[in-house]
């Protein structure tokens, strides 16, 4: 691995930001509540947009990108391993069927031979 130290990206708030806004932040007084209006308050006019970062939109795209690749390809890694061991689990079937079938009798093949030395022939 690369001994250069990793540089967070650009969103990602560095701890001493973090604290450093927390300190500066003043107590403010309580809000006393606003009586409820009578009538439906009028629709928001729209506003022009303030322009955003195009690094930041950047940001927002990628994250979202990868959040749709990872769900599309968790899906598609399940079903294909759920396929592989589907296939691979009916090719065995027969393999273990023969071998199950040996072990068997070889067993019952001992059992009879170790019964037959044992009894007392008449």
């Amino acid at each position: 691995m690369s001994d250069v130290p990793r540089v967070p990206p650009r969103y990602v708030p560095v701890l001493t930001e973090v604290v450093g806004a927390a300190a500066r932040v003043e107590p403010v007084a309580p809000v006393p509540p606003m009586p409820e209006p009578r009538l439906a308050p009028p629709p928001p006019q729209p506003t022009q947009a303030a322009p955003l970062d195009p690094q930041a939109l950047q940001d927002q795209l990628l994250h979202r990108v990868m959040q749709r690749v990872d769900l599309a390809l968790e899906q598609q890694l399940h079903d294909a391993v759920a396929s592989m061991v589907l296939q691979h689990t009916h090719a065995l079937v027969p393999r273990l069927r023969e071998e199950i079938e040996f072990v068997v009798r070889q067993a019952v093949a001992e059992a009879v031979a170790a019964e037959l030395t044992q009894r007392p022939t008449a």
